[in-house]
């Protein structure tokens, strides 16, 4: 199977891999977060460091945030695993790697990536191409959002437990999606076992990002209008917890892009900080 017969991730969900590639490369340790398996996967071309969206300096505030949110989820599922759940499920994964990365924890869970169909058969391609491979724990869930598909029906047919508590997460979705989608995701998951925790990330209104990185939120969202998927939904975080608690979900929390700073970046050095601008949901049913 070609590249071009069986798809290939959208430019976000390439563009955060390299991201994460590019902290590992150019930034002084401590890392973060090491991830080098997404730049495999992307496979990009030899000057893929050239690229005005990989400039070192423009885009460290970015790069530093997509660090972050993902060492924070990792930290959360180590630590839910830890505690006996044993289903984490990953809404729009596109080139997460935790399952290649970090098999320690990811092999004691049954992990379920969903994604768009031929998104999904690129990286089962990929995967086998590189050698990693489809261990039985993995579980690559192809749904066709487009096609209204219910996700949540799609994960059950795969081995899905709903039953059971489980992690799920979502990471730069929300802001393509209208606030009634969104609004019905939330419901979906606040109707799973108690004991499951969400973690999604959402964007902020300009009005509350610091002014200092409201350029780049700007030019954000004129990169993503320009290449057809435009940002649509922006939310204050008294809004986004007001939904979480309308679809049903026990306690709710507002996580910032300035606690994952001081969290993951306080003691460093060389400048380098998440960009504001992207909090995060964290809810539990």
């Amino acid at each position: 199977m070609t590249e071009e017969q069986a798809g290939a991730p959208d430019n976000t969900a390439v563009r955060v891999a390299l991201w994460r590639a590019m902290h590992v490369q150019i930034d002084p340790p401590p890392h973060v977060l090491r991830d080098e398996v997404g730049l495999r996967l992307a496979d990009p071309d030899d000057d893929w460091r050239d690229r005005p969206d990989m400039d070192p300096h423009i885009t460290s505030g970015f790069r530093a945030a997509v660090v972050a949110r993902s060492r924070f989820i990792e930290d959360l599922v180590t630590e839910q695993a830890d505690r006996g759940v044993t289903q984490y499920v990953v809404l729009g994964a596109g080139l997460d790697t935790f399952a290649q990365r970090r098999p320690e924890i990811a092999s004691r869970l049954q992990l379920f990536e969903v994604d768009q169909p031929r998104a999904q058969a690129w990286k089962r391609h990929c995967l086998d191409a590189l050698g990693y491979g489809i261990p039985d724990w993995l579980h690559l869930v192809p749904v066709d959002f487009e096609a209204s598909e219910d996700w949540l029906k799609q994960l059950t047919e795969a081995g899905f437990d709903p039953g059971r508590p489980a992690v799920i997460v979502s990471t730069g979705v929300t802001m393509y999606l209208t606030e009634d989608a969104t609004a019905a995701t939330l419901g979906q998951i606040a109707g799973l076992a108690p004991g499951s925790t969400l973690a999604m990330t959402f964007l902020l209104p300009t009005e509350l990002v610091d002014v200092a990185d409201r350029p780049g939120l700007r030019r954000s969202t004129e990169g993503a209008q320009q290449s057809g998927t435009p940002f649509i939904s922006f939310y204050p975080p008294q809004q986004m917890l007001a939904l979480a608690r309308e679809a049903g979900f026990s306690q709710v929390r507002h996580v910032s892009g300035t606690a994952l700073a001081d969290r993951y970046f306080a003691d460093r050095t060389d400048g380098l900080r998440p960009s504001s601008g992207e909090d995060l949901l964290l809810a539990t049913t």
